[in-house]
Protein backbone atom coordinates (compact mmCIF):
# COMPACT_ATOMS: atom_id res chain seq x y z
CA UNK A 1 0.00 0.00 0.00
CA UNK A 2 1.06 3.66 -0.70
CA UNK A 3 2.84 5.21 2.19
CA UNK A 4 0.74 8.51 3.69
CA UNK A 5 2.45 11.88 2.46
CA UNK A 6 2.30 14.21 4.98
CA UNK A 7 -0.19 13.98 7.83
CA UNK A 8 2.37 13.88 10.03
CA UNK A 9 0.10 14.75 13.51
CA UNK A 10 -2.72 12.80 12.14
CA UNK A 11 -0.56 9.85 11.96
CA UNK A 12 0.97 10.90 15.40
CA UNK A 13 -2.46 10.78 16.98
CA UNK A 14 -3.37 7.99 15.64
CA UNK A 15 -0.34 5.96 16.84
CA UNK A 16 -0.90 7.03 20.20
CA UNK A 17 -4.70 6.40 20.05
CA UNK A 18 -3.39 2.59 19.28
CA UNK A 19 -1.05 2.46 21.34
CA UNK A 20 -3.34 3.41 24.63
CA UNK A 21 -4.67 1.19 26.84
CA UNK A 22 -8.35 2.57 27.14
CA UNK A 23 -10.76 2.14 25.00
CA UNK A 24 -10.82 5.21 22.24
CA UNK A 25 -13.66 7.12 20.80
CA UNK A 26 -12.14 9.48 17.60
CA UNK A 27 -14.19 11.45 15.45
CA UNK A 28 -12.50 12.38 12.04
CA UNK A 29 -14.09 14.48 9.37
CA UNK A 30 -13.18 16.52 6.72
CA UNK A 31 -14.18 17.38 2.92
CA UNK A 32 -14.61 14.99 0.21
CA UNK A 33 -11.66 13.39 -0.93
CA UNK A 34 -9.07 15.15 1.62
CA UNK A 35 -7.75 11.59 1.96
CA UNK A 36 -9.89 10.49 4.91
CA UNK A 37 -10.20 6.83 4.37
CA UNK A 38 -6.67 6.29 3.01
CA UNK A 39 -5.28 7.49 6.39
CA UNK A 40 -7.32 5.14 8.62
CA UNK A 41 -6.91 2.56 6.33
CA UNK A 42 -2.99 3.01 5.48
CA UNK A 43 -2.16 3.24 9.48
CA UNK A 44 -4.38 -0.07 10.62
CA UNK A 45 -5.34 -2.32 8.41
CA UNK A 46 -2.08 -4.07 8.00
CA UNK A 47 -0.83 -3.99 11.35
CA UNK A 48 0.36 -6.73 13.37
CA UNK A 49 -2.00 -7.95 16.53
CA UNK A 50 -4.91 -5.67 14.97
CA UNK A 51 -8.03 -7.35 13.92
CA UNK A 52 -9.40 -4.10 11.32
CA UNK A 53 -12.88 -3.91 10.71
CA UNK A 54 -14.60 -1.57 7.75
CA UNK A 55 -17.23 -0.42 6.44
CA UNK A 56 -18.51 2.26 4.42
CA UNK A 57 -22.37 3.70 4.28
CA UNK A 58 -23.39 4.01 1.10
CA UNK A 59 -24.94 7.72 -0.26
CA UNK A 60 -28.96 7.16 -0.35
CA UNK A 61 -28.82 3.41 0.63
CA UNK A 62 -31.92 1.81 2.33
CA UNK A 63 -31.74 0.44 5.27
CA UNK A 64 -31.82 -2.97 4.16
CA UNK A 65 -28.25 -1.97 2.10
CA UNK A 66 -26.85 -0.57 4.38
CA UNK A 67 -27.19 -3.69 7.70
CA UNK A 68 -26.50 -5.97 4.79
CA UNK A 69 -23.31 -4.62 4.05
CA UNK A 70 -22.15 -4.27 7.36
CA UNK A 71 -23.26 -8.23 8.10
CA UNK A 72 -21.18 -9.00 5.16
CA UNK A 73 -17.80 -7.52 6.39
CA UNK A 74 -18.54 -8.92 9.80
CA UNK A 75 -17.98 -12.54 8.55
CA UNK A 76 -15.15 -11.38 6.23
CA UNK A 77 -13.34 -9.92 8.88
CA UNK A 78 -14.33 -11.82 11.81
CA UNK A 79 -14.77 -15.33 10.35
CA UNK A 80 -13.56 -16.08 6.70
CA UNK A 81 -13.88 -14.73 3.44
CA UNK A 82 -16.86 -15.28 1.88
CA UNK A 83 -18.49 -16.06 5.02
CA UNK A 84 -22.19 -15.50 5.55
CA UNK A 85 -23.91 -14.71 8.66
CA UNK A 86 -27.56 -14.03 8.85
CA UNK A 87 -28.39 -10.44 7.99
CA UNK A 88 -31.01 -8.94 10.70
CA UNK A 89 -34.28 -6.22 10.29
CA UNK A 90 -32.66 -3.66 12.63
CA UNK A 91 -29.18 -2.02 14.00
CA UNK A 92 -29.42 -3.68 17.76
CA UNK A 93 -29.52 -6.65 16.52
CA UNK A 94 -26.65 -6.03 14.45
CA UNK A 95 -24.83 -4.49 16.38
CA UNK A 96 -24.93 -7.52 18.99
CA UNK A 97 -23.91 -9.90 16.25
CA UNK A 98 -20.86 -7.41 15.76
CA UNK A 99 -20.02 -7.79 19.67
CA UNK A 100 -19.97 -11.51 19.52
CA UNK A 101 -17.49 -11.46 17.32
CA UNK A 102 -15.65 -8.42 19.09
CA UNK A 103 -15.81 -11.18 22.34
CA UNK A 104 -14.78 -14.21 20.67
CA UNK A 105 -11.42 -12.53 19.57
CA UNK A 106 -8.37 -13.35 21.01
CA UNK A 107 -7.65 -11.16 23.93
CA UNK A 108 -4.17 -10.00 23.12
CA UNK A 109 -5.67 -8.47 19.78
CA UNK A 110 -6.79 -4.71 19.52
CA UNK A 111 -9.90 -4.07 17.33
CA UNK A 112 -10.05 -1.17 15.50
CA UNK A 113 -13.77 -0.32 14.23
CA UNK A 114 -13.91 2.28 10.97
CA UNK A 115 -17.15 3.17 10.31
CA UNK A 116 -16.77 5.56 7.14
CA UNK A 117 -19.12 7.56 6.04
CA UNK A 118 -21.38 7.00 9.11
CA UNK A 119 -24.02 9.71 8.25
CA UNK A 120 -24.92 8.04 4.68
CA UNK A 121 -25.63 4.98 7.33
CA UNK A 122 -28.09 6.74 9.74
CA UNK A 123 -31.18 6.64 7.48
CA UNK A 124 -34.37 8.05 8.31
CA UNK A 125 -35.93 6.29 11.25
CA UNK A 126 -33.32 3.86 11.66
CA UNK A 127 -32.28 4.46 15.17
CA UNK A 128 -28.49 3.83 14.20
CA UNK A 129 -27.57 6.73 16.32
CA UNK A 130 -29.69 5.40 19.13
CA UNK A 131 -28.11 2.12 19.03
CA UNK A 132 -24.36 3.70 18.86
CA UNK A 133 -24.96 5.26 21.84
CA UNK A 134 -26.14 2.15 23.93
CA UNK A 135 -23.68 -0.47 22.67
CA UNK A 136 -20.53 2.19 23.08
CA UNK A 137 -21.75 3.52 26.67
CA UNK A 138 -23.01 -0.40 27.60
CA UNK A 139 -20.43 -2.48 25.87
CA UNK A 140 -17.96 -1.28 24.18
CA UNK A 141 -16.41 1.71 26.25
CA UNK A 142 -15.63 -1.57 28.76
CA UNK A 143 -13.15 -2.84 26.80
CA UNK A 144 -9.85 -1.43 26.01
CA UNK A 145 -8.90 -3.29 22.87
CA UNK A 146 -11.72 -1.33 21.28
CA UNK A 147 -10.62 1.68 19.07
CA UNK A 148 -13.64 3.28 17.49
CA UNK A 149 -13.41 5.60 14.55
CA UNK A 150 -16.65 7.19 13.34
CA UNK A 151 -15.84 9.07 10.35
CA UNK A 152 -17.35 11.08 7.38
CA UNK A 153 -17.31 13.79 5.05
CA UNK A 154 -20.32 15.95 5.92
CA UNK A 155 -18.45 17.50 8.91
CA UNK A 156 -21.49 19.91 10.28
CA UNK A 157 -23.18 16.03 10.98
CA UNK A 158 -20.46 14.46 12.56
CA UNK A 159 -19.95 17.71 14.89
CA UNK A 160 -23.57 17.93 15.85
CA UNK A 161 -24.44 14.64 16.18
CA UNK A 162 -20.61 13.01 17.50
CA UNK A 163 -18.96 15.24 18.54
CA UNK A 164 -21.32 17.40 20.51
CA UNK A 165 -23.88 15.41 21.05
CA UNK A 166 -26.18 15.62 23.67
CA UNK A 167 -27.38 12.43 24.05
CA UNK A 168 -26.00 9.21 25.28
CA UNK A 169 -22.53 10.40 22.97
CA UNK A 170 -22.00 13.55 25.14
CA UNK A 171 -18.45 14.09 26.25
CA UNK A 172 -17.59 10.33 24.84
CA UNK A 173 -15.40 10.96 22.42
CA UNK A 174 -12.58 10.72 23.13
CA UNK A 175 -10.21 12.55 20.13
CA UNK A 176 -11.42 13.99 17.13
CA UNK A 177 -9.69 14.72 14.00
CA UNK A 178 -10.07 17.53 11.19
CA UNK A 179 -8.01 16.07 8.32
CA UNK A 180 -7.68 19.52 6.08
CA UNK A 181 -6.12 19.80 2.73
CA UNK A 182 -2.73 19.68 1.84
CA UNK A 183 -0.68 23.21 2.31
CA UNK A 184 1.64 23.82 -0.31
CA UNK A 185 4.48 22.25 1.19
CA UNK A 186 2.65 19.13 1.48
CA UNK A 187 1.28 19.57 -2.15
CA UNK A 188 4.97 19.96 -3.18
CA UNK A 189 6.00 16.28 -1.43
CA UNK A 190 2.66 14.31 -2.81
CA UNK A 191 3.26 15.21 -5.64
CA UNK A 192 7.18 14.29 -5.94
CA UNK A 193 5.52 10.97 -4.60
CA UNK A 194 4.29 10.69 -7.80
CA UNK A 195 6.96 11.65 -9.63
CA UNK A 196 5.77 14.86 -11.09
CA UNK A 197 8.32 17.18 -10.50
CA UNK A 198 7.45 20.93 -10.64
CA UNK A 199 8.99 24.41 -9.53
CA UNK A 200 6.99 26.07 -6.90
CA UNK A 201 5.52 28.69 -9.87
CA UNK A 202 3.94 25.78 -11.49
CA UNK A 203 2.83 24.15 -8.08
CA UNK A 204 0.97 27.37 -6.65
CA UNK A 205 -0.52 27.57 -10.22
CA UNK A 206 -2.42 23.74 -9.75
CA UNK A 207 -2.76 24.48 -6.52
CA UNK A 208 -5.05 27.62 -7.46
CA UNK A 209 -6.85 24.92 -8.98
CA UNK A 210 -6.55 22.06 -7.63
CA UNK A 211 -6.22 23.12 -3.56
CA UNK A 212 -4.68 20.60 -1.58
CA UNK A 213 -7.00 18.00 -2.00
CA UNK A 214 -5.00 14.97 -2.59
CA UNK A 215 -7.43 12.86 -5.03
CA UNK A 216 -7.27 15.75 -7.12
CA UNK A 217 -3.40 16.07 -7.35
CA UNK A 218 -3.53 12.46 -8.05
CA UNK A 219 -5.17 13.04 -11.14
CA UNK A 220 -2.25 14.65 -12.42
CA UNK A 221 0.13 13.34 -14.93
CA UNK A 222 4.13 13.44 -14.51
CA UNK A 223 5.58 15.41 -17.33
CA UNK A 224 3.03 17.77 -18.32
CA UNK A 225 3.23 21.40 -17.04
CA UNK A 226 0.58 23.19 -14.50
CA UNK A 227 -0.77 24.50 -17.37
CA UNK A 228 -0.98 21.44 -19.49
CA UNK A 229 -2.55 19.84 -16.36
CA UNK A 230 -5.26 22.44 -15.74
CA UNK A 231 -6.53 21.97 -19.36
CA UNK A 232 -6.69 18.40 -19.61
CA UNK A 233 -8.54 18.36 -16.30
CA UNK A 234 -10.72 21.32 -17.06
CA UNK A 235 -11.16 22.48 -20.25
CA UNK A 236 -11.86 18.60 -22.19
CA UNK A 237 -14.96 16.91 -22.99
CA UNK A 238 -16.35 15.05 -19.99
CA UNK A 239 -13.25 16.10 -18.11
CA UNK A 240 -12.66 15.72 -14.05
CA UNK A 241 -12.69 18.97 -12.95
CA UNK A 242 -16.17 19.67 -15.18
CA UNK A 243 -17.52 16.36 -13.80
CA UNK A 244 -16.51 16.82 -10.17
CA UNK A 245 -18.32 19.67 -8.70
CA UNK A 246 -22.09 18.89 -8.49
CA UNK A 247 -20.54 15.58 -6.71
CA UNK A 248 -18.61 17.40 -4.35
CA UNK A 249 -21.89 19.19 -3.36
CA UNK A 250 -23.95 16.90 -3.47
CA UNK A 251 -22.33 14.18 -1.51
CA UNK A 252 -21.14 16.43 1.35
CA UNK A 253 -24.41 18.88 1.65
CA UNK A 254 -28.70 16.79 1.62
CA UNK A 255 -29.37 20.71 0.28
CA UNK A 256 -26.76 21.09 -2.39
CA UNK A 257 -28.29 23.67 -4.53
CA UNK A 258 -28.51 25.99 -1.28
CA UNK A 259 -24.82 25.09 -0.46
CA UNK A 260 -23.50 26.01 -3.85
CA UNK A 261 -25.75 29.57 -4.63
CA UNK A 262 -24.54 30.55 -0.93
CA UNK A 263 -20.74 29.28 -2.33
CA UNK A 264 -21.20 31.45 -5.48
CA UNK A 265 -22.12 34.81 -3.64
CA UNK A 266 -19.37 34.77 -1.77
CA UNK A 267 -16.85 34.05 -4.18
CA UNK A 268 -18.47 37.10 -6.17
CA UNK A 269 -16.88 39.28 -3.07
CA UNK A 270 -13.62 39.56 -3.23
CA UNK A 271 -13.16 41.16 -0.21
CA UNK A 272 -15.18 39.41 1.83
CA UNK A 273 -18.75 39.86 2.54
CA UNK A 274 -21.02 40.75 5.52
CA UNK A 275 -23.64 38.14 6.72
CA UNK A 276 -26.30 40.80 7.39
CA UNK A 277 -25.79 41.60 3.47
CA UNK A 278 -25.31 37.55 2.30
CA UNK A 279 -28.47 36.97 3.62
CA UNK A 280 -30.39 40.03 2.41
CA UNK A 281 -28.93 38.54 -1.19
CA UNK A 282 -29.85 35.28 -0.36
CA UNK A 283 -33.40 36.05 0.48
CA UNK A 284 -34.12 37.58 -2.58
CA UNK A 285 -33.01 34.42 -4.62
CA UNK A 286 -34.65 32.11 -2.61
CA UNK A 287 -36.71 31.42 0.57
CA UNK A 288 -33.52 31.98 2.60
CA UNK A 289 -34.03 28.33 4.41
CA UNK A 290 -30.98 27.68 6.86
CA UNK A 291 -28.60 30.23 5.64
CA UNK A 292 -26.45 30.33 9.02
CA UNK A 293 -26.65 26.37 8.70
CA UNK A 294 -25.53 26.13 6.08
CA UNK A 295 -22.65 29.03 6.29
CA UNK A 296 -21.12 26.83 9.31
CA UNK A 297 -21.67 23.75 7.19
CA UNK A 298 -19.39 25.36 4.13
CA UNK A 299 -17.18 26.45 7.13
CA UNK A 300 -16.40 23.03 8.78
CA UNK A 301 -15.85 21.52 5.11
CA UNK A 302 -12.85 24.32 4.34
CA UNK A 303 -15.29 25.95 1.34
CA UNK A 304 -14.87 28.96 3.13
CA UNK A 305 -13.70 31.21 6.32
CA UNK A 306 -15.87 33.08 8.58
CA UNK A 307 -13.91 35.71 10.41
CA UNK A 308 -14.08 39.61 11.63
CA UNK A 309 -12.39 42.55 9.98
CA UNK A 310 -9.73 44.76 12.67
CA UNK A 311 -12.03 47.00 15.07
CA UNK A 312 -15.48 45.76 12.94
CA UNK A 313 -16.77 43.93 15.51
CA UNK A 314 -20.26 45.64 15.97
CA UNK A 315 -20.59 44.72 12.07
CA UNK A 316 -20.79 41.28 12.86
CA UNK A 317 -19.08 38.71 10.88
CA UNK A 318 -17.63 38.02 7.01
CA UNK A 319 -17.27 35.36 4.93
CA UNK A 320 -14.87 34.65 2.25
CA UNK A 321 -14.01 31.60 -0.28
CA UNK A 322 -11.25 30.02 0.24
CA UNK A 323 -11.64 26.88 -1.70
CA UNK A 324 -9.58 26.99 -4.74
CA UNK A 325 -11.50 24.80 -6.96
CA UNK A 326 -15.47 26.22 -6.35
CA UNK A 327 -13.27 29.97 -7.17
CA UNK A 328 -12.38 28.37 -9.97
CA UNK A 329 -14.99 26.72 -11.55
CA UNK A 330 -17.24 29.64 -10.56
CA UNK A 331 -15.17 32.04 -12.44
CA UNK A 332 -13.53 29.70 -15.74
CA UNK A 333 -15.63 26.94 -15.74
CA UNK A 334 -19.01 27.14 -14.59
CA UNK A 335 -20.40 29.85 -17.73
CA UNK A 336 -18.52 27.25 -20.49
CA UNK A 337 -20.28 24.07 -19.12
CA UNK A 338 -22.52 24.11 -21.72
CA UNK A 339 -19.96 24.09 -24.68
CA UNK A 340 -17.37 22.13 -22.81
CA UNK A 341 -20.32 19.13 -22.23
CA UNK A 342 -21.02 18.96 -25.95
CA UNK A 343 -17.37 19.69 -28.05
CA UNK A 344 -15.08 20.44 -25.62
CA UNK A 345 -12.84 23.57 -26.00
CA UNK A 346 -9.99 23.96 -28.57
CA UNK A 347 -6.15 22.83 -27.28
CA UNK A 348 -4.90 26.07 -25.89
CA UNK A 349 -7.70 27.44 -24.13
CA UNK A 350 -6.45 27.68 -20.65
CA UNK A 351 -3.03 29.45 -22.54
CA UNK A 352 -4.52 31.75 -23.91
CA UNK A 353 -7.02 32.29 -20.77
CA UNK A 354 -3.63 33.15 -18.93
CA UNK A 355 -2.65 35.86 -21.32
CA UNK A 356 -6.05 37.78 -20.13
CA UNK A 357 -6.40 40.28 -17.44
CA UNK A 358 -9.38 38.75 -16.31
CA UNK A 359 -6.58 35.92 -15.54
CA UNK A 360 -4.21 38.25 -13.45
CA UNK A 361 -6.82 39.82 -11.66
CA UNK A 362 -8.60 36.11 -10.81
CA UNK A 363 -4.70 34.61 -10.09
CA UNK A 364 -4.42 37.74 -7.57
CA UNK A 365 -7.56 36.61 -5.60
CA UNK A 366 -7.00 33.19 -5.91
CA UNK A 367 -3.06 34.09 -4.16
CA UNK A 368 -4.77 35.96 -1.41
CA UNK A 369 -6.66 32.99 -0.37
CA UNK A 370 -3.59 30.86 -0.51
CA UNK A 371 -2.73 33.35 1.71
CA UNK A 372 -4.74 33.07 4.41
CA UNK A 373 -4.40 29.18 4.45
CA UNK A 374 -0.29 29.88 5.25
CA UNK A 375 -0.53 32.31 7.85
CA UNK A 376 2.02 30.06 9.66
CA UNK A 377 4.63 30.50 7.08
CA UNK A 378 3.44 34.11 6.64
CA UNK A 379 4.16 35.12 10.45
CA UNK A 380 7.29 33.03 10.65
CA UNK A 381 9.05 34.52 7.65
CA UNK A 382 8.24 37.98 9.02
CA UNK A 383 9.41 37.18 12.17
CA UNK A 384 6.06 37.93 14.07
CA UNK A 385 5.31 36.11 17.28
CA UNK A 386 2.42 33.36 17.07
CA UNK A 387 0.64 35.65 19.54
CA UNK A 388 -0.41 38.29 16.65
CA UNK A 389 -3.74 38.34 15.59
CA UNK A 390 -4.02 37.92 11.45
CA UNK A 391 -6.92 40.10 10.53
CA UNK A 392 -8.16 41.98 7.16
CA UNK A 393 -9.20 45.68 6.95
CA UNK A 394 -11.53 47.77 4.42
CA UNK A 395 -12.60 50.95 4.57
CA UNK A 396 -15.53 52.02 2.51
CA UNK A 397 -16.43 55.63 3.06
CA UNK A 398 -19.95 57.11 2.49
CA UNK A 399 -21.34 58.89 -0.61
CA UNK A 400 -20.83 62.31 1.05
CA UNK A 401 -17.43 62.08 2.69
CA UNK A 402 -14.50 63.36 1.34
CA UNK A 403 -12.05 60.47 2.60
CA UNK A 404 -10.60 57.82 0.58
CA UNK A 405 -11.27 54.13 0.82
CA UNK A 406 -9.02 51.46 1.70
CA UNK A 407 -8.53 47.65 1.53
CA UNK A 408 -5.61 46.27 3.40
CA UNK A 409 -5.09 42.31 2.76
CA UNK A 410 -3.30 40.93 5.85
CA UNK A 411 -2.80 42.66 8.96
CA UNK A 412 -1.13 41.18 12.19
CA UNK A 413 -2.25 43.16 15.33
CA UNK A 414 0.95 42.15 17.28
CA UNK A 415 1.70 41.94 21.11
CA UNK A 416 4.93 44.48 20.90
CA UNK A 417 2.65 47.78 20.52
CA UNK A 418 2.99 47.07 16.55
CA UNK A 419 0.92 46.27 13.42
CA UNK A 420 2.15 44.84 10.57
CA UNK A 421 0.33 45.54 7.10
CA UNK A 422 0.60 43.22 4.53
CA UNK A 423 0.36 44.07 1.02
CA UNK A 424 -0.02 40.76 -0.80
CA UNK A 425 0.76 40.55 -4.89
CA UNK A 426 0.88 37.87 -7.68
CA UNK A 427 3.20 39.32 -10.82
CA UNK A 428 4.93 37.18 -13.17
CA UNK A 429 7.70 39.06 -12.33
CA UNK A 430 9.52 40.62 -8.95
CA UNK A 431 6.90 43.29 -7.77
CA UNK A 432 7.86 46.92 -8.49
CA UNK A 433 6.58 49.80 -6.02
CA UNK A 434 6.90 53.19 -8.18
CA UNK A 435 5.94 56.54 -7.33
CA UNK A 436 2.58 56.07 -7.99
CA UNK A 437 2.11 52.78 -6.38
CA UNK A 438 3.92 54.39 -3.30
CA UNK A 439 1.12 56.89 -2.91
CA UNK A 440 -1.55 54.99 -2.99
CA UNK A 441 0.92 52.84 0.09
CA UNK A 442 0.81 56.16 1.75
CA UNK A 443 -2.10 56.64 1.38
CA UNK A 444 -4.05 53.27 2.62
CA UNK A 445 -2.01 53.88 5.45
CA UNK A 446 -2.70 57.13 6.79
CA UNK A 447 -6.38 56.33 6.22
CA UNK A 448 -5.92 53.48 8.01
CA UNK A 449 -4.15 55.44 11.16
CA UNK A 450 -7.22 57.46 10.99
CA UNK A 451 -9.82 55.56 11.25
CA UNK A 452 -8.73 53.41 13.45
CA UNK A 453 -7.12 55.79 15.54
CA UNK A 454 -4.10 53.28 16.37
CA UNK A 455 -1.38 54.82 18.22
CA UNK A 456 0.45 51.30 17.40
CA UNK A 457 3.53 51.11 15.45
CA UNK A 458 2.93 50.83 11.77
CA UNK A 459 5.24 48.72 9.80
CA UNK A 460 4.50 47.47 6.07
CA UNK A 461 5.52 44.41 4.93
CA UNK A 462 5.15 43.02 1.56
CA UNK A 463 3.70 39.06 0.48
CA UNK A 464 5.10 38.84 -3.82
CA UNK A 465 4.86 35.42 -4.91
CA UNK A 466 8.33 36.27 -7.28
CA UNK A 467 9.57 39.23 -4.83
CA UNK A 468 10.03 42.68 -4.78
CA UNK A 469 12.18 44.45 -6.84
CA UNK A 470 14.56 46.72 -5.26
CA UNK A 471 13.78 50.92 -5.96
CA UNK A 472 13.68 53.97 -3.94
CA UNK A 473 10.27 53.51 -2.92
CA UNK A 474 10.50 50.09 -1.87
CA UNK A 475 13.36 51.10 0.00
CA UNK A 476 11.75 53.98 1.84
CA UNK A 477 8.46 51.94 2.55
CA UNK A 478 9.28 48.60 2.95
CA UNK A 479 10.01 48.22 6.66
CA UNK A 480 7.78 45.02 7.72
CA UNK A 481 9.61 42.41 5.82
CA UNK A 482 8.66 40.12 2.32
CA UNK A 483 7.62 37.18 2.11
CA UNK A 484 7.89 35.29 -1.06
CA UNK A 485 6.68 32.36 -2.90
CA UNK A 486 9.65 29.90 -1.12
CA UNK A 487 8.71 31.04 2.12
CA UNK A 488 5.00 29.47 1.57
CA UNK A 489 6.82 25.54 1.07
CA UNK A 490 8.10 25.39 4.67
CA UNK A 491 7.48 22.82 7.38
Amino acid sequence: MPHVVGREAEQKILESIFQSTQPEFVALHGRRRVGKTFLIRNHFANKKGTVFFYVTGMKKGKLVEQISNFTEEIGETFLYPGARLEVKKNWRDTFRTLTENINASPKNKKIVIFFDEFPWMVTKNSRLLQTLEYYWNHHWSRDPRIKLIICGSASGWILKNIVNNKGGLYNRVTRTIHLEPYNLDQTKRYLNSLKIRLNHRQITHLYMVLGGIPFYLSQAEPGLSAKQIIEKLAFKKGSFLLKEFNNLYATLFDAADEHIALARIIASHRYGIGQEELISNVKKQSSGGRITTWLEDLEQTDFIVRFKPYQHDKKGLYYKIIDEYSLFYFNWIESLKGSLLESGMLKGHWDKIQNSSAWHSWSGYAFEAICYKHIQQISQALNISAAAVPYTWRYVPRKASKDQGAQIDLLFDRDDDTITICEIKYTEQPFAIDKQYAQKLKQKIETFKKITRTNKQIRLAIISANGLKETMYSEEMVDGGLVTLDDFFTH
